[in-house]
């Protein structure tokens, strides 16, 4: 299906109530793999059965044994304070986690009985017919029936913060040959569309995800490993001495419980119950400063891991760049300017803007459609060229024929219409009617900005003064306005951390999906070489 207009469900279908249910029996619901929840059991005993807790537990015990009540006291809230601090913090952590989980849950409106219906994201199965719309997370895998303008943020799964468009495969297509898929988990930015789920749950590219960390074996740390070898030493030792005390006390004075208790008191002179206090509390107290930054840190003793780490990899959108796009470069009769941190324009540059702004939505959800927005509106504040008093008299959407969306205005009490387009250059070229010399500036112009690592559109205008717009979007007069460059800019605190890793001795891999030129712009301006940019 590929008309503008939406599919009407009741002649869809879709699965019957009766079908769904069958099916949710079968396949189960529609979650994502994670780890098992850890109850406060769990957590006790995760946290009881430490070598160093044990270390303090048996000391404990013998100091009873040996009639010091006073020691056994101190010992035996030495473990409780130690366990008290490991539980409240991983607690903490874990009702963070089942807090993010709830919220990581989308609903999804699915046609049942040929009905729409809205239903939790966990109860949609396979074959269900799925409307999405911008603002919508994906609830599942599905190939795309229909689509209007459907533009998905897929950065979750490839680290591309650039929108991916979506369209129904046409008249002999091929399925794979298409973008007519969408994603579990990934984000509709733009438009509309309708999907056949053909994946849920640990069937989905992300449930494979997290099918794969799930499988990840738990290991020791260095500290742990090293601890647990020192108390088996220590306790083998121990015990050795005790035996081989007790034996000779017995057979030099006969009293083989005295020589026992006598061992004991010499095991005990060389256990260092201090350590596991000491170690136990301070791991906990970094847990707990790490928490007061934002980071959750589910196992206590993994903060030992982060001082012996060596090479840290890092994904780029999100972490090393704000995952927001932003306008960074203009360029207009000839000239590029550099806006990233202008709050004014020069004049030359006012319309490109504002017509920018005009073809976008007044309300936008798109990344790019927002920067563009917040562009016009800290640059054109105090002008004539922000208009949020015309009415929208027509939209002509972006589809796989045509990579460029044009809006027509109306000013309040006047017939003529103002058309904005902005879309990929060529579709821009095409609807300007641009002569070869010209297509040619315009693209050596694009290509200067794409080496910088930019998205570039294309904005054009037009003017109609008949009360009856056209169908078709090529029949109005268009004036190639100039070009606007976007970015994922980077985190302002990206390079001083990637100075401080370099001057702990870390050396920093950056792991991305986004484009390679990219990639290796990111790098130069974090100081990360791009001398070493594999690709796979």
């Amino acid at each position: 299906m590929s008309s503008l207009e939406p599919p009407d469900p009741r002649r869809l279908g879709g699965l019957s109530s009766a079908e769904a249910s069958s099916r949710m029996r079968e396949e189960g619901p529609n979650e994502i793999p994670s780890a098992r929840r850890r109850s406060f059991v769990r957590l006790a005993h995760e946290v009881l059965r430490e070598p160093m807790i044990l270390l303090l537990v048996a000391c404990a015990a013998i100091y009873l044994v040996l009639g010091d009540l006073r020691e056994a006291v101190i010992l035996s809230l030495s473990v409780l304070v130690v366990v008290g601090i490991s539980l409240f913090q991983n607690r903490k952590t874990e009702r963070a986690l089942e807090a993010l989980r709830d919220l990581s849950s989308p609903r999804a409106l699915v046609i049942r009985d040929g009905q729409p219906r809205r239903i939790p994201g966990r109860e949609v199965v396979r074959d269900d017919l799925v409307l999405i719309s911008e603002g919508d997370r994906v609830p599942a895998d599905g190939d795309v029936l229909w689509a209007s303008n459907l533009g998905v943020d897929e950065s979750l799964l490839t680290g591309e913060s650039v929108p991916v468009s979506k369209s129904a495969p046409g008249e002999g297509d091929s399925v794979a040959a298409r973008r007519e898929r969408v994603f579990s988990g990934t984000l509709v930015v733009t438009g509309q569309g309708l999907a056949r789920v053909t994946a849920t749950g640990s069937g989905t590219e992300m449930g494979r995800i997290g099918k794969s960390l799930g499988a990840i074996e738990l290991e020791e740390t260095p500290l742990q490993s090293q601890m647990g070898r020192i108390v088996l030493r220590l306790a083998v030792i121990g015990a050795a001495l005790c035996l081989l005390v007790a034996l000779l006390y017995g057979l030099s004075r006969g009293n083989l419980f005295d020589g026992l208790l006598a061992g004991l008191a010499l095991a005990m002179s060389i256990l260092p119950e201090e350590f596991p206090v000491v170690l136990t509390i301070f791991l906990a107290l970094g847990a707990w400063r790490l928490s007061r930054k934002q980071v959750l840190t589910r196992r206590v003793a993994a903060i030992e891991a982060l001082g012996s780490a060596t090479v840290l990899c890092v994904d780029k959108t999100g972490t090393l760049t704000v995952n927001r796009m932003s306008v960074t470069r203009l360029a207009a009769g000839g000239r590029i300017l550099e806006v990233a941190r202008r709050d004014s324009l020069p004049e030359d540059f006012h319309e490109l803007v504002e017509y920018a702004v005009l073809a976008s939505r007044r309300a936008p959800f798109d990344p790019m459609e927002q920067a563009i927005r917040s562009l016009g509106l800290r640059t054109l504040a105090r002008t004539e060229h922000l208009h949020e008093d015309w009415e929208l008299a027509r939209e002509y959407p972006l589809s796989s024929e045509r990579l460029a969306v044009s809006h027509a205005w109306r000013e309040r009490g006047r017939e003529e219409a103002v058309i904005a387009a902005k879309g990929a250059p060529e579709a821009i070229a095409d609807l300007c009617h641009l002569e070869p010399p010209e297509t040619e500036r315009l693209f050596a112009s694009v290509e200067e900005l794409a080496r910088e690592g930019l998205r570039v559109l294309a904005v054009a205008r037009a003017r109609f003064p008949g009360a009856f717009l056209p169908e078709d979007v090529h029949d109005y007069p268009f004036e190639l306005m100039g070009l606007v460059g976007l970015e994922d800019p980077l985190r302002e605190s990206a390079p001083g951390a990637i100075r401080e890793c370099k001057a702990a001795g870390i050396r920093v891999v950056m792991i991305t999906g986004d484009y390679p030129v990219t990639a290796a712009k990111v790098a130069r301006e974090i100081g990360l070489a791009d001398d070493s940019l594999m690709t796979g």
